[in-house]
């Protein structure tokens, strides 16, 4: 996959470096308000908008903005569009303003944004940016989301307002500050292991030519064995 296409940017933000999953970046949201599905879809949408808006301004104007006072700048261009966000919430969606609360604010300061803005946005394109920007929200939305519907599943026996488990089956400590850490350390133990499966090298003993050189050779030659290599 060749880099800096939309296809790859977005590949990256879900698969490769997930901010959650895999960068570890925005725990603060992520552990605080993932006690719903619905809560983890409303603050991962809410980041990805002001992803997307923040990454393409801050690509557009990543000429002009000085590099000596370009963390503030980042910082004034989130703002303005977590403002507008917020506003709209209010305006459009009161329910989902009031269960976020104080976390719409503090997107001013996610790392996965501040992130993005420094390490993307002020060295690349409008359009390889606006699609990272896109990738990492909807990576940040959907790790949030399975974290919210986990914990509000066990730990409340519903999900999206649906009872699917009896109240004296519940695990309480799911819904409590706690659950956050075992749950998002069971998921991230999980996309370890499948990241080093996925890793792990595979060798053709039938292609070896014994090249004596590769660590599988010199391994294999310790041990009195053949040396199957592939190359």
């Amino acid at each position: 996959m060749k880099p800096n296409t939309p296809l790859e940017r977005i590949y990256n933000g879900i698969i490769k470096e997930n901010p959650t999953f895999v960068l570890l970046l925005g725990m603060c949201p992520t552990l605080a308000i993932t006690t719903s599905a619905s809560n983890g879809i409303g603050m991962g949408l809410t980041t990805t908008v002001v992803l997307i808006f923040s990454n393409l301004f801050i690509s557009l104007l990543r000429k002009i903005i000085p590099d000596k006072v370009r963390i503030p700048a980042f910082i004034v261009i989130v703002a303005s569009f977590v403002t507008i966000v917020q506003l709209l919430l209010e305006a459009y969606i009161p329910s989902l303003n009031e269960s976020l609360g104080i976390y719409i604010p503090l997107i001013v300061v996610n790392c996965i944004i501040l992130g993005r803005a420094e390490a993307y946005a002020y060295k690349n394109t409008v359009i390889a940016s606006v699609f990272d920007g896109f990738g990492m929200g909807i990576g940040f939305t959907i790790a949030i989301t399975i974290l919210g519907a986990i914990r509000e599943l066990l730990g409340a026996g519903c999900i999206f307002g649906y009872r699917l488990i009896p109240e004296d089956y519940n695990i309480t400590i799911l819904v409590l500050a706690p659950g956050a850490f075992f749950v998002l350390a069971c998921l991230v133990a999980i996309m370890n292991k499948v990241k080093m499966k996925k890793g792990k090298p595979t060798i053709d003993t039938d292609a070896c030519k014994s090249c004596g050189l590769c660590d599988h050779c010199l391994v294999a030659s310790e041990k009195g064995g053949d040396r199957p290599c592939s190359r």
